[in-house]
């Protein structure tokens, strides 16, 4: 089955669903209905070798009922049989309208409007699953790859009772892999896009054994200090996900939970370098949320360190007296990308002169929300650098540093290139989306373990 035709069944299914239940509705009351669907092909790696695949067919609609300032939801699964569908649905449909009188009044409800609809097809170049496996395993052939692809169409979709409709369907891939050496010690990867390349997957795997070459260096342990220190793309992704725990949204601003908090009031700012904004113009997220308003395709949320917008939805709008811009109901990035620099890959090594890089980061976590403080462990592929030359693997270390630090006071360059570090959950469905960010060089990175 080809992805239009995959995609028009879901959306014929759905459409059929909606209009059933909209032309049920009582007066006052509001339908809004959305659809997660994924048509994935998976397969899990071992020492290059396959153990466990599988396709997954799957669909998800969320109805929330909206009356007398009173909000109800359920859930349920879309199985394509027409019959079996409408069952649920109205079944699930009833049971809301016999609960929501006896649910609290809501005095942040969000109305459903119509402003206009949507419809995004972004149809790709993938792997049939047929023969996915003839275009991995010759390219790792002889090494110790341990990973996770998935790949196919991955579809949302918001209607609403009033007529709005947004449908977005996106094709895309990722191979999530390590590279482990006889000691156990391991380099981690990513290849992932719309369009699958052979000679990029092969040249990806290329670099990442001439750094797992480098693992059967001396280790050296190092103690708690601060050190110079390079963060790759990954580790600055891993980094830059802490914005979305309760720091960039505009509600946990206000409520004092957030960094930006004390920085606005303060009138603080990160460094000149830092640039964030939220692109939506990749395509790889739709941008409606689960109000079914539409995003900016461009929002900028700090330029040159200055913050200048937070993510707002309509109900922090409605609570604050603020207008919303389109964001998520937790306010969190969707689509972020940290502009460019200027440090070139090739002068990598010798900008850290003395010092770390850093490939990957992972259990990250707030030490001090409020005061932007972050701590974490290093991961793979991480190195200690001598006048500009790797001679060292190094242990793992634990960090705990602030933002104002690392993208404020010690951010020193960032690098002229960027990486898309994809969103690579499959818990419940699998995620859309990620990051655009360079690796940044830090004067100092604070290590405490």
């Amino acid at each position: 089955m080809t992805m239009v035709s995959a995609i028009q069944d879901w959306e014929q299914s759905f459409n059929n669903l909606c209009d059933t239940l909209i032309n049920q509705l009582q007066e006052n009351q509001y339908l809004v209905l959305e659809l997660k669907a994924e048509n994935s092909h998976f397969v899990r790696f071992n020492n290059a070798k396959v153990r466990q695949t599988g396709i997954v067919i799957d669909g998800q609609v969320s109805i929330k009922m909206i009356a007398n300032q009173r909000i109800a939801y359920m859930d349920f699964p879309l199985t394509g049989n027409r019959e079996l569908d409408l069952s649920t649905a109205q079944e699930c449909f009833d049971y809301l309208q016999t609960e929501i009188d006896q649910l609290p009044p809501d005095p942040y409800i969000v109305l459903p409007s119509d402003q206009g609809s949507s419809h995004e097809v972004y149809q790709g170049h993938l792997l049939d699953s047929n023969d996915a496996l003839s275009h991995i395993l010759p390219i790792v052939e002889g090494l110790d790859f341990t990973g996770f692809y998935a790949s196919g169409s991955l579809i949302r979709a918001n209607y609403n009772s009033l007529g709005q409709k947004h449908w977005f369907a996106t094709d895309s891939f990722f191979v999530d892999y390590s590279l482990i050496n006889a000691d156990n010690k391991a380099i981690k990867g990513c290849y992932s896009g719309t369009f699958w390349d052979d000679d990029a997957f092969e040249k990806q795997i290329e670099e990442q054994k001439v750094l797992l070459e480098q693992l059967n260096l001396p280790t050296r342990q190092l103690f708690p200090n601060s050190y110079r220190t390079y963060l790759a793309p990954a580790a600055v992704a891993d980094l830059l996900s802490m914005f979305s725990w309760g720091a960039i949204g505009e509600a946990s601003i206000r409520q004092g939970g957030s960094v930006f908090n004390s920085m606005r009031q303060k009138g603080e700012k990160l460094s000149p370098l830092f640039n964030l904004q939220e692109n939506f113009s990749r395509g790889s997220v739709p941008r409606f949320n689960n109000f079914g308003e539409i995003a900016p395709l461009h929002l900028p949320l700090f330029v040159e360190g200055e913050l200048v917008n937070t993510l707002i939805n309509s109900r922090t709008g409605k609570e604050y007296g603020l207008t919303s811009n389109g964001a998520n109901g937790a306010e969190t990035l969707r689509s972020p990308e940290i502009l460019a620099g200027n440090l070139k890959y090739e002068d990598i090594l010798s900008a850290i002169d003395t010092g770390l890089y850093i490939s990957n980061l992972h259990y990250l976590n707030w030490s001090d929300r409020p005061g932007g403080r972050v701590t974490g462990m290093t991961r793979y592929g991480c190195f200690w650098v001598e006048k500009g030359k790797i001679v060292a693997t190094i242990k793992d270390l634990r960090f705990d540093d602030s933002i104002a630090q690392f993208f404020g006071k010690n951010l020193l360059a960032l690098t002229d290139f960027q990486e898309f570090i994809p969103s690579i959950g499959t818990y419940g469905n699998r995620s859309l989306g990620g990051m655009l960010v360079p690796g940044i060089l830090l004067k100092s990175f604070t290590f405490t373990l």
